[in-house]
Parts: C-alpha cells; structure tokens; sequence
C-alpha cells in the first residue's frame, strides 16, 4: 500500500481532497435550508448522504489505483452492452425526477447509470485503440467503436437529459481527435467532421422544435434572464446572478447566503457555485477556477507520461471528462450559455456523480503509477548496466 501511495500524483491528490472538503461543507451550507423548509429533512440530511457518497467513493478510488490498467482490456466490452442494457431498461423502468428519465430508485437512494457511462466509455476507448494502435492507417478500424458509443449517446438524449449526452459527445470527440492517426488520413477526417457538424447544427436549429421539450427550448434563452423573472426561462439563472452581485469581491459570510431560502433552485446541486461566491466572493470564485485549471493541468501531465496509449487515453479522457463538466456547469450559471443540469466537480451533491468522479481519478492515478513505475524500472536498469560497465 506505501509502495502504491509513494507513485500517486500527490499534487493532484492534495487538491481533490481539499476540493471534496470544501464541497462537503458547501453542501450542508447550501442544502440546509431547503432540506427543512422544501422537503420536512433534519438540516444535515443532504450533507450526511454526501459524506457517505464520499466515503464509498473514496473505498472506489482505494481499490481501482492498485488495479492495472491492462486488466480493463478483457472486460470493457462487457461493460458497454452491460451500460447499454442497463439504459435500455431505465428507459423503461427508470425514474422520472425533473421531466427526466435518468434515474432507478432503490430503496431511498437513486442511481444515475449515465454517470457510470462517463467512464465506461473512456474505459472502453482507451482498450480498443490500445488493441489496434497499429490499424490506424484504417479508417473502419478507426471509427468502429464509435457506434457503440452513438447508442449509449441516443439512449441518453431520449431520457431526456442532453446536459450528459453532450459531455458524452465531447468525451468521445476529443479522445477520437487525439489518436496517433496519420496525416493524410487524419485531414480527411476532420474534413468530414466538420461538414458533419455543420449540417448536424443545421438540422438541429430547423427541427429542434420537433424532437426537444418545451422547457429545453427556454434554456437557449438565457439573455437578460431578469427581465423574464417570473417565468422558469429567467428565474433561475436570475437567482443565481442575484447571489454573484450579493457576494461581491469578499463574499456575505460563511452560512449567510440568502439565496438558498429557496430563491435559487438546487442550491446545492447544479447552483452550488453562486452560493459559494455569495458566501465567500469573487476572490474564492477565482480562486476555485484557477483551482480546477491545476486539476486539468495535472490530469494532461499524467496523460502525456503514459508508458502507452491505453494509459495516455484513460488519463486524457478523464481530463476532458472534468473539462467539460466544469465549463458546461460554470457556463451555464454565469448565463454564457444555457443551463443543462450538468454537476460541478467535487462541489455538488449527488451520489452517482461522485462515486463516477472518484473512479476516473483512481483509474488517472492508476496510469500515473505505472508511469513512475516504469520510469523507476528504466533508471534500475540503467543504474545496473552501469555498474557492470565499469567492473
């Protein structure tokens, strides 16, 4: 276990833990109050079930660093018709919370299976292409296991929850425009992706009308939210401008946020963000950004000293995992963009989302300890045919 411990990215470690602790005393902050006044709960109900999520989350990561990656590649097929099948039945059987079908309800707990399809799918990615790095000159071989993804990305846009279709598209984009393919072909590619894209936004801007719900159509409408204040479209996003002004450059105070008194939904979920800048202010706003940029900075590190593909993807694809997840979040409460229901990272509440985060990162560490592992391997060696050199 020490030996394990002493090969772990000990900066990136640091910050997760500082960032969950935070995020754990920013969630009983925030969820306090709607916990008694909304849902008749004890004030630490919300607060105790995220320290559980932690805890288990934490156990997760424990296990999954002291797994080698190469143990992945037998069983990621598996895993993929595994999710499949389990969004098939959700689709059927799942439970309906915020006009969603996105979740099963187990005795009080619910569990979001698209969570889990996050890393299933950099998991199962990472394993193909290490298995055919060298048919990358073969566009079928190339683009083959995109249409397993395509699948999981149409059962999760029907649930409807588009806000994780989309990271799953970004996952899936990116860790596909970073494979080693070579020039000629890799032009061609982008070529047709583009076009893709642009036809795809074509069709979706005429035919959205058609195949997105009402309240999906308001969130583009994110532009002077406090002009339609009264109406879902603008209360949100305008509660939540609301609690960025309160806050100023210092914050209210610890506990003093007065949006969450019910004013700004979810406080402790997808809104948590402007109840930490009312609290704290902007200053620990900016500070948390710069935060998340040392995460993702680590997480690339780990990638680029990947001892081989499988690693660089698994690294990457959870880099980019965090990525989107943050800017999508911040984006959306900030009013830049529309609002998707996407968590901020080690900050909001939810049980799937966590135990999902924590998996990513014991798989990222995983790569980085096999990468100071071989990098210790390669010195030994060294070390060896220089001594023998000079008897």
């Amino acid at each position: 276990m020490k030996k394990v411990f002493s090969k772990l990215d000990k900066p990136l470690l640091f910050m997760i833990i500082s960032f969950f602790i935070f995020g754990l005393v920013m969630v009983l902050s925030a969820s306090s109050m709607e916990s008694y006044m909304r849902y008749g709960y004890g004030p630490y109900h919300y607060f105790c079930r995220q320290a559980i999520f932690i805890g288990i989350g934490f156990l997760l990561f424990l296990f999954l660093i002291h797994i080698p990656t190469k143990f992945y590649r037998g069983i990621t097929y598996v895993l993929m018709f595994g999710i499949i099948g389990v969004l098939i039945a959700l689709n059927i059987y799942g439970h309906v919370a915020n006009s969603a079908q996105s979740w099963f309800k187990v005795g009080g707990i619910s569990i979001q299976p698209s969570e889990f399809a996050k890393v299933i799918i950099i998991l199962f990615l990472a394993a193909y292409y290490e298995k055919h790095k060298d048919g990358m000159d073969n566009l079928f071989v190339i683009i083959r296991p995109i249409i397993l993804v395509v699948v999981i990305f149409l059962l999760v846009a029907t649930q409807p929850d588009l806000g994780t279709a989309l990271i799953i598209a970004g996952i899936t984009f990116f860790i596909f425009m970073s494979l080693p393919i070579p020039k000629k072909l890799s032009r061609k590619i982008s070529f047709f992706l583009i076009i893709a894209v642009i036809v795809g936004g074509g069709v979706l801007a005429i035919s959205s009308k058609y195949f997105l719900k009402s309240y999906q159509l308001e969130r583009f409408n994110f532009k002077d939210p406090c002009l339609r204040y009264k109406d879902e479209s603008g209360y949100q996003l305008c509660n939540s401008f609301i609690a960025f002004k309160n806050g100023g450059v210092t914050g209210q105070g610890i506990g003093k946020s007065t949006q969450k008194y019910l004013y700004l939904p979810e406080s402790y979920t997808d809104f948590i963000f402007p109840i930490i800048v009312e609290e704290w202010g902007a200053t620990v706003g900016v500070i948390i950004v710069f935060m998340y940029l040392f995460v993702i900075y680590r997480l690339y590190r780990i990638a680029r000293r990947a001892v081989n593909l499988q690693g660089s993807i698994l690294a990457y694809g959870v880099c980019v995992y965090l990525f989107l997840h943050i800017s999508i979040n911040l984006i959306g409460v900030t009013g830049l963009g529309p609002l998707t229901g996407v968590p901020l990272p080690f900050l909001s509440y939810g049980g799937s989302y966590v135990v999902s985060l924590f998996s990513s990162l014991g798989i990222a560490q995983r790569v980085c300890i096999e990468s100071v592992s071989k990098k210790e391997s390669q010195e030994r060696k060294k070390a060896k045919k220089k001594k023998s050199g000079n008897v």
